[in-house]
């Protein structure tokens, strides 16, 4: 089973649509979103193509196919317009034989993990910087961010497939990847 991971959308339909442009291609079993859907936030500039309203619409129109997850610029209000739940503070997904702790990273983040075990998989977004190492035995990732990649890394997304993570650009480069 093929997972996708994007995160950090912050309202950008242009980025959203080449992410789905790319889950078209990689087909996955599942979109996993980990959070920062509609809103830039204060400390962001405006994303290219900004357009919440056109990603609620998008992201209705795939959403059966989604798992996700709420980010510290999520509300209540998003969730109004997306019919998909994302409130969440984070999801476990079981994959491979292994437990991955999906989230944001607001809460629980590489540098304060919740209760895991050797093996385990912990994937948030929130800092827009792509990551893929071994913390404690337990496998820390983050796809980076699709809109507003930050420390001069491209725009990103990862996959998780036969015990592999991989993170992506949109020109299908390898920015990062791990054994698991």
């Amino acid at each position: 089973m093929k997972l996708m991971f994007i995160s950090d959308i912050h309202g950008s339909l242009f980025w959203l649509e080449r992410a789905l442009e790319k889950a078209e291609q990689e087909q996955p079993h599942t979109l996993v979103i980990l959070g920062d859907f509609l809103y830039h936030g204060p400390r962001n500039p405006l994303p290219e193509g900004y357009d919440p309203q056109g990603v609620a619409a998008r992201l209705n129109a795939y959403g059966k196919s989604l798992v996700a997850v709420r980010g510290n610029c999520d509300a209540e209000v998003d969730q109004m317009l997306l019919e998909f739940p994302m409130m969440g503070d984070y999801v476990l997904i079981l994959h491979e034989g292994r437990k991955i702790y999906a989230t944001h990273g607001h809460g629980f983040s590489i540098d304060q993990l919740p209760p895991l075990v050797p093996g385990d998989v912990f994937i948030q977004g929130h800092t827009h910087l792509p990551v893929a190492d071994v913390k404690e035995g337990i496998y820390v990732l983050n796809p980076g961010s699709i809109s507003l990649p930050k420390e001069n890394n491209p725009h990103s997304y990862g996959i998780m497939v036969d015990g592999k993570f991989t993170i992506k650009d949109f020109e299908g480069n390898v920015v990062k990847d791990i054994q698991l």
